[in-house]
């Protein structure tokens, strides 16, 4: 058995970033499904609202998996982001990522959001 510890992690992350760009039209298409769904999610099932908003989705998903892919190899959780795009799903560990790209986007205080996921940020913006 091999112990990876904390520091030699950090030396390492960052590794994957290469193919995490390749990667990055598959992360982008599954942010914008993502986003389309909070957003229909948040107006109680609004079809109309969602299709209006998969464009303003697809423009925000382009600088969300930028910072995605940047955090992701900052933190050392390459590996789960890795297999989330994969599964092609926007998981529990990017979605914590993004929240934090959210606060960065619009100059929030990150501490306020952390540990969140995206549905529930949302009720702490009304």
């Amino acid at each position: 058995m091999v112990l990876i510890t904390g520091a030699q992690q950090a030396a390492q992350a960052g590794l994957l970033q290469p193919l995490l760009q390749l990667l990055r039209p598959r992360l982008e298409k599954e942010l914008t499904k993502s986003c389309t769904a909070l957003v229909r999610d948040a107006s109680g099932g609004l079809d109309a609202l969602s299709s209006l908003a998969e464009g303003p989705c697809r423009s925000a998903a382009k600088p969300m998996s930028a910072c995605l892919i940047r955090e992701a190899g900052r933190t050392g959780k390459e590996w789960e982001v890795i297999g989330e795009v994969v599964r092609g799903e926007v998981g529990e560990h990017s979605q914590r990522i993004i929240v934090g790209c959210v606060s960065q986007q619009f100059d929030l205080p990150s501490q306020g959001f952390k540990g969140l996921l995206p549905q529930e940020l949302l009720p702490n913006l009304r």
